[in-house]
């Protein structure tokens, strides 16, 4: 697996410097990977760089937390009551497709342009895989150990702690591991659209002044944010058939 993923990645990098050097394209648009890198090199020499991805990451660790923690309660409260399911769930997957960006001027009314508004589209954003894979997870909760548990006349507390959430641990990765990108998406989106601050912020700043190559350094540093988000929530949370 690791040299087919390392043969995927060589590929799609050979194909990128192709491009680059057919001048098909402008070559301003699809830059080489040599100045790609430069850009990056550039990035992380400049002191200002780590003052916005730091605001971003903040956004993002509070998004999932607060998005991730409110998923999990609804989540557990839809899977476990039949009526609240067949109530309320339809409406989750209603609105769990739909862009949240159409959401930005409402939230933008409701916190203002700063961090707070972009939080609330990263907590938005991770919201709904979260509730949806736990929903779907509390319904496989194996009823022996339920009936096990009322035996025991265990308290709601405790047969969510000592049966629902232990069994949940592989919902629970899975939909921190969609929340996590989606919440990285939401709070660019936000920093893009309305910020004076942040990762999405320089992102438009450079693309805006043309200095394409320094934009797809901060994209790529990005993406390996949220593929070092995921690796660790695997790691971690030990998925199954995580190698």
């Amino acid at each position: 697996m690791l040299s087919l993923r390392l043969a995927t990645v060589l590929g799609l990098w050979a194909i990128w410097e192709a491009v680059a050097r057919s001048h098909l394209v402008y070559e301003g648009v699809v830059p080489s990977s040599i100045a790609i890198a430069a850009a990056v090199g550039d990035l992380l020499a400049t002191p200002s760089f780590y003052w916005n991805l730091e605001l971003t990451l903040i956004e993002v660790a509070v998004s999932l937390a607060l998005g991730s923690g409110a998923g999990i309660i609804v989540g557990l409260a839809l899977g476990a009551s039949r009526f609240a399911g067949k109530a309320f769930e339809p409406y989750m997957h209603y609105l769990a497709p739909t862009p949240k960006i159409v959401f930005l001027p409402i939230l933008l009314v409701l916190f203002g342009v700063g961090p707070g508004s972009k939080i609330a589209m990263g907590t938005l954003s991770c919201f709904f895989p979260m509730v949806l894979s736990v929903a779907s997870g509390v319904r496989q909760v194996d009823p022996v150990l339920l009936r096990v548990g009322r035996s025991f006349h265990l308290s709601l507390l405790q047969t969510v702690r000592k049966i629902y959430l232990p069994a949940l641990v592989p919902p629970i990765a899975t939909g921190l591991k969609l929340g996590t990108g989606v919440a990285i998406i939401g709070c660019l989106l936000a920093e893009i659209k309305m910020s004076n601050r942040g990762l999405g912020f320089l992102i438009m700043q450079y693309y805006s002044q043309f200095r394409i190559p320094h934009m797809y350094a901060a994209l790529l540093i990005a993406f390996i944010i949220a593929a070092g988000g995921n690796a660790l929530i695997a790691r971690f949370l030990r998925l199954p058939g995580k190698k």
